[in-house]
């Protein structure tokens, strides 16, 4: 594929609720999707990286912060977090950076199929102290920038892009 300097992985999803006798197939295909390809990816990568002294691996995560009942991408995402975060450690040395993103409500035609614009719009006013769901370009703006040589001390973290949505503060 010749030289990769930047690698954005988005695969995402999740299956929504899981219920206690969810098959194993189920769970590892939220595995798969959320962790699994994710690790394989970029550490397909780090070898050229490393070469050339110059990375950045950006992640499109998700909330690991713990659900209300048991959904299938929750723990994928949190080991992916965590898998970042030791990668970061590592290559650290080399000149790349390992970040997530972790978007909260983002208008998406995922969105607007699965909740009609009252239930959006009752949900912001609700849940995001923003009050409403959060753009494309506002998540891409921060991945363009982490991707960036203006970024090079930043690495290891977890960046909620959520309008303040999320309860923890870490």
């Amino acid at each position: 594929m010749g030289r990769i300097d930047i690698l954005a992985n988005c695969a995402g999803g999740g299956g929504g609720k899981f219920a206690i006798d969810t098959t194993e197939d189920t769970w590892l295909r939220e595995i798969t999707l959320n962790y699994t390809r994710v690790r394989q990816l970029s550490l397909a990568v780090i070898p050229g990286m490393i070469e050339h002294k110059w990375g950045r691996i950006i992640n499109i995560t998700g909330k690991s912060e713990p659900p209300r009942g048991l959904f299938g991408a929750t723990a994928p995402k949190a080991a992916l977090h965590g898998f970042s975060k030791g990668l970061s450690n590592e290559v650290g040395k080399h000149g790349i950076t390992v970040n997530c993103l972790a978007p909260g409500k983002i208008m998406s035609e995922q969105i607007r199929r699965k909740h009609d614009a009252q239930g959006r719009d009752q949900f912001a006013v609700n849940e995001i102290p923003m009050g409403r769901f959060g753009t494309p370009e506002e998540l891409a703006r921060l991945a363009v920038f982490l991707a960036s040589p203006h970024a090079g001390f930043i690495t290891g973290t977890v960046i909620p892009v959520d309008g303040g949505l999320r309860r923890y503060a870490f």
